[in-house]
């Protein structure tokens, strides 16, 4: 069969993997848990395995030697050269594995290898582009202090919102009542699940507050304003770098889509393909050099 490419993308909810042939041929994709290496590395380096191993599974060829595998990591925490080189050196058994940033894998999507910014949004956030040989970041530097309008932030907001709604500090709405019997039906709980959650666990409630929003609840509509305007300013940011055309990307990308300001839609570019399509082209990229 010769030589094969495996790209793989890892974040806060999940890994995920897709195996390609020298055609470019999709053969199989695999996914496992969260992988973030920055934060979580021998957790990310399992999932990463876990997702690899699935992609091999579902092509039909799990026991292809995986000498013959070019690989591209894109992982969240890869930033950290110490920590992209831990990831470098793990045990895979591919032939040769690079490792960038998942946003470097996402505007390779985007854009190939053309200049262009990318928005990621899903359990965190980061702006990311290319203009020639220089790359421009904002955000992406975790939710206790970044990561505007992602899914962990706007979870953590709306589960601050129920607790101040069950207090009497501040107004109640479908949505607090929902999420309050979600998480436990009292204050000690919620602030059980608040002591013990990670970016994931908060990020699986933004889904509920998009919903909640779109329905008229006036809590969630204030919480998604809030993030709407936090995307719209990493957008507007890299715009004033000089960055003309920018895609969303990520597990809310759909929802933020239809909630931009009209005066960004000019920037707003469709992407040309995703993450894993990104790292796949790294791949092949580096078997050609």
């Amino acid at each position: 069969m010769g030589r094969l490419f495996l790209g793989m993308d890892g974040g806060g909810s999940h890994a995920r993997a897709r195996l390609a042939d020298g055609a470019g041929r999709r053969l199989g994709e695999g996914c496992a848990g969260p992988a973030n290496v920055g934060n979580d590395p021998d957790g990310a380096m399992t999932a990463f395995e876990a997702a690899a191993k699935m992609a091999f599974t579902t092509s039909g060829l799990a026991m292809f030697d995986r000498a013959d595998v070019v690989a591209v990591i894109g992982a969240a925490g890869a930033a950290n050269p110490e920590t992209a080189a831990r990831l470098s050196n793990a045990p895979f058994g591919f032939g040769r594995l690079r490792v960038v940033t998942d946003a470097e894998i996402a505007l390779e999507g985007a854009f190939g290898g053309g200049d262009g910014g990318v928005v990621i949004v899903g359990t965190g956030s980061q702006a990311y582009g290319r203009l020639g040989d220089r790359r421009i970041r904002f955000g992406g530097w975790g939710s206790a202090l970044s990561d505007g309008g992602s899914g962990a932030v706007i979870g953590r907001n709306a589960a601050r919102r129920t607790l101040e709604a069950h207090e009497g500090l501040a107004a109640s709405s479908p949505m607090t009542a929902m999420l309050f019997d979600r998480l436990g039906g009292s204050a000690m709980a919620l602030s059980a699940f608040g002591k013990a959650a990670r970016p994931t666990d908060w990020a699986v409630l933004a889904p509920v507050v998009f919903d909640h929003a779109d329905a008229g609840d006036p809590v969630a509509a204030a919480i998604v304003a809030t993030a709407v305007a936090e995307i719209e300013a990493l957008i507007a940011r890299l715009a004033a770098e000089g960055v003309d055309r920018i895609a969303l990307m990520g597990g809310l990308a759909s929802s933020y889509l239809p909630r931009l300001s009209p005066r960004l839609t000019n920037l707003v570019a469709e992407p040309a393909g995703d993450a894993l399509d990104g790292a796949l082209s790294l791949a092949r990229r580096d078997a050609n050099a």
